[in-house]
């Protein structure tokens, strides 16, 4: 289980970015956290990976507390990230050097069939599309088999067509390990067609405002009426959280 307790971060700078945030994400589990610009989310991810040091409050894997960044962690970034000095093989395999070559390669190679592309192994990532790339930094991110994958955006600059083939694609690798997966994003319908829970997040300074469960069952149909209601749910939530920001009020956590 991963565990957010009582997180704060307060920058150098004096900007209080994160307060009292506290989350578990229970193993197998797929959270989404959405919000909007500045309340924090990315922040929240970087603490969640060890990248950051929280101010105040721990994150803790398994017991485990996270001050740094861990191998049974993985992170994924709006941008793939690549090294453009590598082929594609070797960008997947970048995390797996300690590895013996024969388990290496065969781990690279599968992840890189996995992601369908594996006539493109030996290409430089200057020859791939945004989508592809983007599933290069996926394999990269899973080959390492972490237990827990968070996702900084990672659909955020590509086109309708190619985020909800991504969005489906990242469901069907998910859901063979099944590790804790964290997905930030800004987009409803993507939190709604991936997460199991839905975490909306307020600003100034980022805090949970409320958590949704998302009881529809995979595939999920976009076009459906059960779709449509639970897409109100979150939008319902939305509304009151800006509307208590706008008006300065305090705002106390709450479940849905």
């Amino acid at each position: 289980m991963l565990v957010l307790d009582r997180v704060s971060k307060t920058y150098p700078n004096g900007v209080r970015a994160l307060e009292d945030v506290s989350l578990q994400v229970a193993a197998g589990e797929l959270l989404v956290i959405i919000g909007g610009s500045g309340c924090g989310k990315s922040t929240l991810l970087r603490a969640a990976s060890g990248l950051d040091t929280p101010t105040q409050g721990r994150v803790l894997l398994d017991g485990i507390t996270i001050a740094a960044p861990h191998e049974r962690i993985g992170i994924l970034f709006q941008e793939p990230r690549l090294l453009p000095w590598l082929r594609v093989a070797d960008n997947v395999g970048f995390g797996l050097e300690g590895r013996p070559r024969a388990e290496r390669d065969k781990r690279v190679a599968f992840a890189i069939e996995r992601v369908g592309l594996t006539e493109k192994a030996r290409v430089w990532p200057r020859e791939l599309s945004g989508g592809q790339a983007q599933r290069v930094a996926i394999a990269r991110a899973l080959v390492t088999r972490p237990s827990v994958l968070l996702l900084d955006e990672p659909f955020s600059a590509l086109d309708a067509f190619t985020r909800a083939e991504l969005q489906d694609h990242l469901l069907d690798l998910w859901d063979e390990a099944r590790p804790i997966l964290v997905l930030v994003t800004h987009d409803i319908e993507e939190a709604l067609v991936l997460g199991s829970r839905i975490a909306i997040m307020r600003s100034h300074p980022g805090r949970i405002a409320g958590v949704i469960d998302v009881p529809l069952p995979r595939p999920r149909d976009r076009l459906s009426a059960a779709f449509d209601e639970q897409k109100r749910r979150v939008l319902k939530l939305l509304d009151s959280t800006l509307k208590r920001q706008a008006h300065k009020a305090p705002l106390h956590d709450f479940q849905i």
